[in-house]
């Protein structure tokens, strides 16, 4: 049994419906050609849950081998728990964890028989925190992320409304128009991306953690997240290599908010747990 590995975003996908010269229906997964926008309707599809790990458990000799594959274009640190074991052990004994390089493989746990001859059955939990936990943030001063003559800042360190845990804490969210463009702070690789999800809210328990977002992985293994973005406002693909002030997105109003504007902040992976950072943040404007 695989639990799902966070932070896993539901989203939605784009279909097209057209009635074309005929009077037929027509469908497609990309907006059509020569056909008025008008005539065109846009249908949101769901799409299932993205988990940035995935149990894999392979027999061997005798035993069962669990294996964590990483979907990220960066590290992850994974915990693999029995939920459920009769007449099984694990080495190393569970709970485990492990480290597991960009798009990599790592052997969590080898799984055998307590007595030999005897049916034995498990279940398995796998759970996944973006980052390296041996991470050591350096300290940079890191460019305003929106493209604008001025930022205000509508929610600071340790805002009352969503900056109260600790991934949030030291986050900053600026006001920013939908389709503002939303530029890297830092040069870094990107990591992970969510494009598709298209609606928000407030109620906390549907839409926290349910924006569109970048997360940029630096040389030091900080991650600087860029949240919030429009629906197909992220304009960088995962494993891609950018430079600090090149354009990465555009800001817009998904998940848990008030209004349109850009989630920012900093942070690092301690022993599986997501915790933002300060930072120090050049004033003015550094884009044109």
């Amino acid at each position: 049994m695989l639990g799902l590995a966070l932070p896993a975003l539901a989203g939605s996908r784009q279909a097209y419906r057209w009635i074309d010269q005929r009077g037929g229906v027509q469908y497609a997964d990309k907006q059509p050609k020569n056909v008025p926008d008008a005539k065109v309707r846009v249908i949101l599809i769901p799409v299932e849950p993205r988990a940035i790990a995935r149990l894999r458990v392979e027999a061997g000799d005798g035993n069962y081998l669990a294996w964590a594959d990483n979907h990220l274009a960066g590290p992850i640190e994974v915990m693999l728990s029995f939920t459920r074991s009769n007449n099984v052990h694990a080495e190393p004994a569970l709970p485990a964890r492990a480290t597991v390089p960009a798009h990599g493989s790592v052997l969590v746990a080898r799984l055998g028989a307590d007595a030999p001859g005897r049916n034995g059955s498990f279940e398995l939990s796998l759970r996944g925190v973006p980052g390296n936990p041996s991470a050591r943030p350096q300290d940079v001063e890191y460019l305003p992320p929106l493209r604008q003559p001025r930022s205000r800042i509508d929610q600071g360190f340790d805002g009352q409304f969503s900056h109260d845990d600790e991934e949030n804490r030291y986050a900053l969210d600026f006001a920013a128009d939908i389709g503002t463009p939303v530029m890297a702070a830092r040069t870094g690789t990107v990591m992970q991306v969510e494009a598709d999800f298209s609606k928000a809210g407030l109620k906390k328990e549907n839409y926290s953690g349910r924006a569109n977002f970048v997360r940029i992985l630096h040389d030091d293994g900080t991650m600087a997240l860029y949240a919030h973005l429009k629906t197909g406002g992220v304009l960088v693909r995962v494993g891609q290599r950018v430079q600090a002030g090149q354009q990465i997105g555009l800001s817009g109003n998904t998940g848990f908010s008030t209004g349109p504007h850009l989630h920012f902040a900093l942070q690092v992976n301690r022993g599986m747990r997501l915790l933002s950072i300060p930072f120090r943040m050049r004033r003015g404007p550094a884009h044109r």
